[in-house]
């Protein structure tokens, strides 16, 4: 595919853009013109009731994202059952970079600098997007009608006047458009850094203008409609990231949310991305839970599933060869008599925004690091294992870590051994061979901590702050828990803890909605929805609470056994 890609580079992005048109015509957006049709009385009747309700902003913006317009266009109708009134906002081809792009769609990065994406992915971004919100009555706020002249050119001065180095840290009335900018950049690379040249300098200057502009029309849309809450996924990058920054300084409340693991479930966070929230809710939401055998006899299940990827919504990496860890460890010629320390990488560019305890810069940064330590530690071994997404991921990595390390340390030490992303080996068999594990950023710290294995964060893991993991704020801090390992029998992880928290995680902070249906393909998605009564409060648990977060500011945690009481009183 990469090979095609190079190859026919025109035939690779009018290709992409085929299957966008056809499925922007025919099967990723929900047909509510049917389904309304068949609840008329219903509908009609909630019109009234909406007119003096709160509002709430949907703003997703790139109507090319079916999956998040699904989701928001159920939102939409779910909350003016509840009284609420809804509004969308979309970009109708104003921004002239956003999350939809990206290098692997414009193999000639220098024709998106001097074009940016109008001439072909905005031509069939706004209108599916539309045509779903006109068929339900919800008002459509578009980007460029917010959007002043003067605010065009001042935007414009803006990115031409500063140097590109200054960029990042770029600050207008205090909002943090650069730094979205920038993450929204390295995102557009796949890379964890910008390379000193015209064509990336070019992309970043385009990602910041469209960061200007964001911010200019979200801040006229909420200065003249009083909203409750914004609403809209992942909550970084462009331009959600700038959305979130305006939205916050004046005083709206944010919801962000995204697909969760496990299929037909979503995670919702107050306030800011989950990226963030994650690490920082309360201990208190889920160390005193009642967690019973049952509950961790499911969890249990799951997470063995997991190495299968049997239920979830994507799956990197399903591993054909043996998982016995001595077979591993002979094929690796790793000496199981020699302690052996696992280290797992993520994908370089992902969710690169600001975290303030990071031990380190970014994760290639670490990662290096971490192999000149172990270079020293000839009494152990050091097990990298480069996630799968690298290469499976969308978009795939442009910045591969082995590519980095043979850059950086040509010479690796011989008692540290890489896996690359296209092997077939079971991740969860090579950790069990490890006496701790070292991460930065992968989710896969709760799992292995729910095991017994000691893990070291030095990243932004969700795992981190929950008192299961060994976390560092700085490089001394990082490495003077590394001068302990090996560790001995006597540390112990608490292993009941740490379940208790990967089922709060995989459980209860995953919302699932049974009318969404998985399906192969793009959207990953899609709606199987007759009545509008499984959209009414009291109908399906999961919406209720995401429906009473969005409107009461609640948290967004699902209780299995009060859905189950509410679902017995509503078949009583």
């Amino acid at each position: 595919m990469r090979q095609a890609i190079r190859k026919f580079p025109r035939l690779w992005r009018s290709s992409r853009l085929l299957r966008r048109w056809y499925h922007a015509r025919y099967d990723a957006y929900p047909d509510w013109k049917s389904i309304l049709d068949q609840n008329k009385v219903l509908w009609e009747s909630t019109k009234n009731q909406t007119k003096h309700g709160p509002h709430v902003l949907l703003s997703t913006a790139i109507g090319s994202y079916a999956h998040a317009i699904t989701l928001e266009s159920v939102l939409a109708v779910a909350l003016r059952l509840r009284g609420v009134q809804p509004h969308v906002l979309l970009c109708d081809a104003e921004l002239s970079a956003c999350a939809e792009c990206d290098a692997s769609l414009y193999p000639q990065v220098n024709r998106f600098v001097q074009q940016g994406p109008q001439q072909d992915l905005c031509r069939d971004c706004y209108w599916p997007a539309k045509r779903v919100y006109e068929q339900l009555g919800v008002k459509v706020n578009r980007l460029s009608a917010l959007v002043s002249n003067d605010q065009r050119q001042v935007s414009s001065s803006i990115v031409e006047s500063i140097s590109v180095d200054k960029i990042r840290d770029y600050l207008y009335e205090d909002l943090a458009v650069g730094e979205h900018a920038y993450a929204g950049a390295l995102r557009f690379f796949a890379t964890s850094s910008l390379d000193k040249n015209k064509i990336s300098e070019g992309v970043l200057r385009r990602y910041f203008h469209s960061a200007l502009v964001t911010m200019f029309a979200t801040r006229e849309l909420v200065r003249k409609e009083k909203f409750e809450c914004a609403v809209f996924t992942h909550g970084i990058y462009i331009p959600w990231g700038v959305m979130g920054e305006v939205f916050r300084q004046e005083g709206i409340r944010v919801v962000n949310w995204n697909v969760a693991y496990r299929k037909r479930c979503f995670i919702f966070s107050q306030g800011d991305t989950y990226h963030h929230t994650l690490m920082s809710e309360p201990q208190s939401d889920w160390e005193n839970l009642d967690f019973r055998p049952e509950q961790e006899e499911r969890l249990m299940d799951y997470l063995e599933s997991r190495q299968d990827g049997l239920f979830d919504w994507i799956m990197f990496h399903r591993p054909s060869s043996p998982k016995e860890p001595d077979l591993l460890a002979n094929s690796l010629g790793l000496d199981t008599t020699r302690p052996i320390i696992g280290l797992l990488t993520n994908v370089s560019w992902d969710a690169q925004i600001h975290y303030p305890a990071n031990a380190f810069s970014n994760m290639l940064d670490w990662l290096i690091s971490t192999c000149k330590y172990f270079a020293t530690r000839s009494d152990l071994q050091l097990l990298i294992r480069v996630h799968p997404a690298e290469i499976n991921g969308f978009p795939p990595s442009r910045q591969p870590v082995i590519t980095e390390l043979r850059r950086s340390l040509p010479d690796l030490a011989t008692n540290i051994k890489v896996v690359p992303p296209e092997s077939q080996m079971s991740t969860y068999g090579l950790m069990s061979l490890c006496n701790a594990v070292v991460i930065y950023g992968t989710k896969m710290g709760v799992e292995l901590a729910s095991v017994g294995l000691p893990v070291i964060v030095a990243g932004e893991a969700w795992v981190r702050n929950k008192g299961l993991t060994l976390d560092a704020s700085s490089p001394d801090e990082y490495f003077s828990i590394l001068n302990r390992l090996p560790f001995s029998d006597t540390l112990t992880v608490d292993r009941r803890r740490a379940r208790k928290y990967a089922y709060h995680f995989f459980f209860r902070r995953m919302i699932p909605l049974s009318f969404i249906k998985p399906k192969v393909g793009y959207p990953i998605y899609k709606l199987q929805l007759n009545k509008l009564k499984q959209l009414l409060p009291g109908a399906t648990p999961g919406l209720d609470i995401i429906c009473n977060g969005i409107m009461k500011g609640s948290n967004f945690t699902f209780d299995e056994d009060k859905s189950k009481q509410a679902a017995l009183r509503q078949t009583v």
